[in-house]
């Protein structure tokens, strides 16, 4: 149950901060540029610390994604995919109504912006890919002390160097249905968000098996 907890604060805070960044954003400015910027710079610091903080009871995954290479792996069974998966999103949801709830806004929202094409799809794949080689090369290589800042460092730049500035977990994705805000996706869009990421993962699984010993 403490690893449960665990994975469920996480996310939760974590959607929170993409979100709630997001919002002050655009309540700041109207350049969108830096509006990109200080939504940036808030979940790299935010997730640098959740992972810091939550990795030694749970592993701060956060991502069914992760938890599900996790699974591919042998590393985790079916039932623990399960039950993480589920807290995962159930976080992400409550992220999004908490950062809505701390501006103000209507608790329980419908995003409207639309995120779609394959360009788009291909940035979620290239994304989550990048994650997923970022955080098994490094267990691989038994440096776990540097993956909060690695895995931070990663979702930041890709931030601004995929066009769908970077997603790369399902999780955060359902949850940022529920957020009408700068950070938002329509939920129509989500569905093809997910499966980019789930393609992205397994070809990352596949670089870090070519990059390595392992089999």
């Amino acid at each position: 149950m403490r690893k449960l907890l665990a994975e469920y604060l996480g996310t939760t805070l974590l959607v929170a901060i993409v979100v709630g960044s997001g919002i002050m954003a655009t309540d700041l400015t109207q350049d969108v540029g830096l509006q990109l910027l200080i939504n940036t710079i808030a979940t790299v610091f935010g997730l640098a610390v959740l992972i810091l903080i939550l990795a030694p009871i749970s592993g701060a995954h956060f991502n069914p994604v992760v938890t599900l290479i996790d699974l591919i792996q042998g590393k985790s069974s079916f039932i623990q995919f399960l039950q993480y998966a589920v807290v995962q999103i159930a976080g992400a949801i409550t992220g999004a109504f908490l950062a809505n709830a701390m501006f103000d806004q209507e608790i329980i929202q419908t995003a409207t912006k639309i995120r779609s094409g394959s360009h788009l799809y291909l940035a979620e794949i290239v994304a989550t890919a990048g994650l997923i080689l970022v955080i098994n090369l490094l267990v691989n290589q038994k440096n776990l002390s540097v993956i909060p800042a690695a895995v931070a460092a990663w979702i930041g730049s890709a931030y601004f160097f995929t066009s769908s500035t970077s997603f790369a977990n399902p999780a955060v994705t359902i949850g940022r249905t529920f957020s009408d805000s700068f950070a938002g996706i329509a939920p129509e869009c989500a569905p093809k968000f997910i499966a980019a990421q789930i393609l992205g993962a397994i070809i990352g699984l596949g670089l870090v098996k070519a990059l390595t010993n392992d089999k």
